[in-house]
């Protein structure tokens, strides 16, 4: 039996553990479900035993601890470090979930549940891919490196501190990541760039204390109506940022890669349908293609103030608050757009008002130039484990530990990834594909089989 029959024998075996695994409600943001991050964490670390991996370890952090393991009796061989995340979103709202958010079903071909996409079944195909290797010949063919975090979704808090003191431990030849999209169904592909990521929330701060809105309305200040039209004034007419000096630093696209990436088999139907809206928006001038993978944006996440309750209470606020975030692309540096954002905003707002603006995360953009041997390596295992023509991508989400690892130890990035776009990461029915699932198993199993024959 050779290792795709291998594991395709094992298929029934597989899903029945990833169910296992997503059936734990590793939330990572809510206190509440702490006991539930360990039991992640010590899940993934006995799934790292079963897999080949040694000296194992669960380290704990500030927060929700760090799995960590290593297969390293492949002397000549390449070392790769594999990074992924077990903890996940909040499950809210449950009543939008189709079947509970952590009872894992099938339907239609899809597994659904909190987790399936980002990141837990993702995680699992390398788990499972490096457990065939493992019983296939006895032992991993190349050297391996596993750090499974599980403080993804709250900013990864921890990771870079356990990174800066294991240096040397976690030195490789490449970092492999799954935790981004395919283009399509049908179409895998490999991501070679990322939007970097700033988070920011804004109180505006009006009234000592909340008013009665018929007592003083029209002469004292508003903080939800300010804090609005503030809003209102950072985006111009074109869809624009209207921050001064927000562009100044964006490396323009080529034109080869333009062409590139507006030929990829994207298919602009299936986006518009996934949205839902009537129409959609963004920056004139650019392709939707270009609009999400190559262009900064500044996008409100939340906002709210005031009375929120059943019924009517008229009064005028003293506070309101606003979440928002600005994705960032190449040359764009976090902690210079920081700066402008916060002083514009200050600009904007009236001394009605007092604003404090804190800066929540801050993350670069990254892309990779993917003429690299490991690159194709990776290509040619994708199109064996699918059967089907791989494809070069960028995305516009943000892995910020992406970009501190390159910058940090300079070798490739190699981001394959087995979602899909329209897979609801963060939101009710969350699901991943069982073919890209199964397909992900085998492709990462050859990716590291034909990594140990070069």
């Amino acid at each position: 039996m050779n290792l795709i029959e291998y594991i395709e024998s094992r298929r029934d075996e597989h899903l029945n553990e990833l169910k296992e695994f997503l059936r734990i409600p590793s939330v990572s943001t809510k206190s509440e479900h702490k006991p539930d991050i360990e039991r992640a964490a010590h899940w993934v670390a006995e799934k790292l035993r079963a897999a080949g991996l040694e000296n194992v370890e669960i380290t704990p952090t500030k927060m929700h601890p760090l799995v960590y393991g290593e297969s390293l009796h492949a002397p000549g061989k390449p070392t790769v470090l594999f990074y992924g995340h077990y903890d996940v979103q909040p499950a809210e709202p449950l009543d939008l979930w189709t079947s509970p958010a952590f009872e894992p079903t099938v339907r239609d071909g899809k597994l659904f549940g909190r987790g399936t996409a980002d990141d837990k079944g993702q995680v699992h195909i390398h788990i499972k891919a490096l457990e065939a290797l493992k019983n296939q010949t006895g032992k991993l063919p190349l050297n391996v490196k596993v750090m499974i975090e599980g403080e993804e979704e709250v900013g990864s808090v921890s990771l870079w501190d356990f990174v800066q003191r294991n240096r040397e431990r976690l030195k490789a030849d490449a970092l492999v990541v799954s935790d981004t999209s395919m283009l399509a169904k049908g179409v895998p592909s490999i991501t070679y760039g990322l939007r970097g990521l700033n988070y920011y929330q804004v109180e505006v701060a009006g009234p000592a204390q909340d008013l009665h809105s018929g007592v003083f309305g029209g002469a004292a200040p508003n903080p939800i109506t300010i804090l609005a039209e503030m809003i209102a004034k950072l985006h111009d007419r074109n869809f624009r940022v209207a921050i001064p000096g927000f562009y100044d630093d964006v490396t323009p696209l080529s034109r080869q890669e333009r062409k590139a990436l507006n030929s990829l088999p994207w298919k602009e139907k299936e986006f518009r349908k996934t949205v839902g809206a009537p129409a959609l928006d963004g920056e004139k001038g650019f392709t939707i293609v270009e609009r999400l993978w190559t262009r900064p944006t500044l996008e409100l996440n939340g906002i709210w103030g005031g009375y929120l309750g059943e019924g009517a209470k008229t009064v005028i606020p003293a506070k309101a608050y606003a979440k928002f975030s600005t994705r960032l692309v190449p040359n764009q540096d976090p902690a210079k757009i920081a700066k402008l954002v916060e002083r514009h905003i200050r600009q904007l707002l009236p001394k009605s008002v007092t604003c404090n603006f804190q800066v929540l995360s801050t993350g670069k953009p990254w892309v990779a130039p993917y003429t690299h041997p490991i690159f194709q390596t990776a290509i040619h295992a994708l199109e064996s484990g699918f059967g089907k023509k791989a494809v070069f991508i960028r995305e516009g989400g943000s892995i910020p530990f992406v970009t501190q690892m390159h910058d940090t130890f300079k070798v490739p990035c190699v981001l394959l990834g087995f979602g899909l776009p329209d897979e609801n990461a963060h939101a009710p029915d969350e699901h991943i594909a069982l073919e890209n699932y199964f397909g992900g198993i085998k492709a990462v199993a050859l990716f590291y089989q034909q990594l140990a024959a070069q």
